[in-house]
């Protein structure tokens, strides 16, 4: 009885053993096949080969338009405000009269210049006789000639007119007024051109010169470019920026572009050879400026991840300056799930 029990247990230990093994060598049959099946399961990419070309060289500059030439009407001398025959905005044209003022001591200096006139004569007069000298002859002139310039100033202050034909871009005062230190009228000359002045960088100033055209568009005008000319480029280097004020002069004969509007100057450089990728390739890296490009090696169905410097943008395209070499072959979509030396398969 002892012995048929002791049987009993030992072939439920083996049926327990043979069943757990059974077991184990079936689960890894599973596991092997489902590694097996991740392997298999490459990342599918689509590539693009890329090439090099002339990149054009252009660099935009932004700034405000102003007048051409500006000039601020004002006395000489402080002096009350009688009346002011223009508004901002209004045209004006050389030698027109814009403001009048006090002229209260203008009959006073007429009078002593018409006294000053009638002493030279007499003087003249006496020395014609014998009676006078060459001396006192030489003083009542030079009091004469003192007077006209004293009066002749006062008439030019009382009476302000244009020096320019253009546009009244400021006014400061109104009539009854005492004139200070700002002006009482600014006219702006914005026919037939206007000028917009950029800031240039070292590094650019060499393709600079005098005469070269430009292209320049506006906030207001989008549809409308219009070609400018380096008219002036300053000598010195402003210390703080680095840069070189450089004055392009618009056309505007037809007086549309106006003081204080925003324009933008494209500077074309010329052209370079480069390697152009389309945007689509480019990656950046997350927590970092840095910018890279995933490059496909046809021996061995791998990709590296290539850190790339960018130079001009160009539509839906990169100029890339380092890290793709001419004729590579780079990844456009599908990037999600690579990394560095991943094999890819590539989607036809």
């Amino acid at each position: 009885m002892r012995i048929s029990l002791f049987r009993g247990l030992i072939l439920s230990f083996a049926s327990l053993v043979c069943s757990a093994t059974l077991s184990s060598c079936g689960g890894s049959d599973k596991q092997s096949a489902t590694t097996d099946s991740i392997k298999d399961e490459t990342p599918v990419v689509e590539v693009a080969e890329v090439c090099a070309t002339e990149v054009p060289l252009s660099q935009i500059f932004t700034a405000t338009v102003e007048a051409d030439n500006l000039n601020n009407i004002a006395p000489a001398m402080a002096n009350r405000i009688r009346q002011i025959k223009v508004d901002v905005g209004d045209p004006v044209t050389r030698g027109q009269v814009l403001v009048i003022m006090d002229n209260s001591s203008l009959d006073q200096l007429k009078i002593n210049l018409q006294q000053m006139q009638r002493d030279y004569d007499r003087a003249q007069q006496l020395l014609t006789i014998g009676s006078g000298t060459q001396m006192a002859v030489e003083q009542a002139r030079t009091q004469l000639d003192a007077a006209k310039r004293q009066y002749e100033n006062a008439v030019e202050n009382t009476t302000l007119v244009s020096p320019i034909t253009g546009v009244v871009t400021a006014r400061n005062y109104d009539p009854g007024d005492m004139s200070g230190a700002q002006p009482i009228l600014t006219v702006g000359q914005l026919k037939p051109d206007v000028k917009a002045i950029i800031n240039v960088s070292e590094s650019y100033i060499s393709d600079v010169t005098k005469g070269s055209r430009v292209q320049v568009t506006f906030d207001a005008y989008p549809d409308q470019t219009i070609t400018g000319t380096v008219s002036r480029i300053y000598p010195t280097v402003d210390p703080a920026t680095r840069t070189f004020a450089t004055e392009i002069l618009i056309p505007n004969a037809d007086g549309r572009i106006r003081p204080g509007m925003f324009a933008r100057v494209n500077l074309d450089r010329g052209s370079r050879l480069n390697v152009v990728v389309p945007d689509r390739a480019v990656v950046k890296q997350t927590g970092s400026g840095n910018r890279y490009v995933y490059v496909y090696n046809p021996e061995d169905g791998t990709v590296s991840f290539n850190r790339v410097e960018l130079g001009t943008r160009l539509d839906d395209a990169y100029e890339v300056l380092s890290g793709v070499a001419n004729g590579d072959k780079v990844v456009i979509s599908g990037q999600t799930r690579l990394a560095d030396g991943v094999t890819v398969t590539i989607k036809e």
